[in-house]
């Protein structure tokens, strides 16, 4: 059976309904039969009926209602509360936190766990500062387990606002285990601040700040693009081509990304039969539209217009793209008679138009697509997901 996302909703309270049945149980056979328990047992069996009739609000404060406050039942209010802030209800959410946090009985860990709770709702809502000067409190004054999540969760926080550094500053705060699930984004914080530093022409902090990115994560494939990239700012167009060659071995499906630089690089250095070679060599581990379309110009280059066509149209039978078939059109246009140029104008007018609406890149996480490199993808918010899109429409 399938579940959708209303219906683990509903499983929750489910869950929470046979815990808190469990605990007015338990208490009821310790204690003699009054008024006030039989209150809580109406407002129980009231929830139980709301729930059954699919009213999640009515069950929950029903359930609420229902739970005396104590170490026993803290547990099951944090759950509620998770649950209303899981629905968008973060107001509801933060005014039970803040109720349990008033208690003077309260005990230490479930102090620390209520507070947590409370930086999540902060988080959730938008109220960062408040999030932020929570989460700092609890680093300060927490067990390692809590502490280590709430340093995770401030890490969150300044990815959120853009405080690359902060967040590198905090993470320094984590021990291995917890610290290595999060080096691929380490890594990219770090390649933000080096981006920050080419704008700004300080190439030396760029470059210091990629080797941090490297040694966070060695397969970041942003790291040798942008050690290329820095390496072009400074004409050093062999060390820009080492990074531009490590591409493809870190991640294949980039190499698309790396043949207008490298054409460049080998350009300045008159070695364009290093260009060739590694764009023959990218056609059999690699393949793409970018390195076939690159290897027919230079084919155009050497041997005319017909030897390049016949040698797209060779690669579109094994390959089939819009981007590679709106290449042949444009040699046919060039090398056709005047009479079908028109209409291969027309045509390709019109394929054209079919591979600007298409989107490049698509995130492997989540699918969300676009025409923007964006490293970490706008709609999940991972990092390092979104890669060139690959097949028909794309490479």
């Amino acid at each position: 059976m399938l579940f959708s996302a209303e219906n683990y909703l509903l499983i929750i309270p489910l869950a929470i309904a046979i815990g808190i049945g469990w605990w007015l149980g338990k208490r009821e056979c310790k204690k003699s039969p009054g008024p006030v328990s039989t209150n809580l047992s109406n407002e129980y069996f009231t929830g139980l009926d709301y729930l059954l009739n699919e009213k999640m609000d009515e069950a929950i404060e029903s359930f609420i209602r229902a739970l005396e406050i104590n170490s026993d039942t803290i547990p099951a209010h944090i759950a509620l509360a998770k649950l209303f802030r899981r629905k968008g209800d973060v107001d509801r959410a933060i005014k039970i936190h803040q109720n349990l946090l008033a208690r003077p009985d309260l005990g230490r860990a479930d102090f620390m766990r209520v507070q947590m709770a409370l930086a999540k709702d902060y988080y959730a809502v938008g109220l960062l500062d408040r999030a932020e000067n929570l989460l700092q409190e609890i680093i300060k004054t927490s067990s390692k387990n809590v502490q280590s999540k709430a340093v995770t969760l401030l890490i969150k926080l300044y990815e959120k606002e853009g405080e690359w550094a902060s967040a590198l500053e905090v993470a320094e705060q984590l021990s291995p285990d917890p610290k290595k699930e999060i080096t691929n984004e380490l890594s990219h914080y770090c390649c933000e601040l080096a981006q920050e530093c080419i704008d700004s022409k300080r190439s030396k902090q760029a470059s210091d700040y990629l080797k941090k990115a490297q040694a966070f994560d060695n397969g970041n494939v942003r790291v040798s693009l942008q050690l290329a990239m820095l390496e072009m700012s400074a004409e050093n167009w062999k060390s820009a081509v080492k990074h531009l060659k490590s591409v493809g071995r870190k991640d294949k499906l980039f190499v698309s990304e790396t043949i207008p630089h490298l054409k460049n690089c080998c350009e300045k250095l008159g070695s364009m039969n290093e260009f060739e070679e590694y764009l023959r060599q990218s056609l059999g581990h690699a393949p793409s539209t970018s390195v076939i379309i690159a290897l027919a110009e230079m084919i155009k280059q050497e041997k005319g217009i017909y030897a390049a066509g016949s040698f797209i149209t060779d690669e579109l039978k094994r390959r089939p793209s819009v981007k590679g078939f709106n290449s042949l059109i444009d040699l046919h246009i060039e090398y056709g008679s005047e009479s079908a140029k028109d209409s291969l104008t027309v045509l390709r007018g019109l394929t054209g138009q079919l591979e600007i609406s298409k989107p490049i890149y698509r995130c492997n996480n989540c699918g969300f697509s676009g025409r923007t490199l964006s490293w970490q993808c706008p709609s999940c918010k991972s990092w390092g997901t979104t890669k060139p899109i690959q097949g028909l429409e794309g490479e």
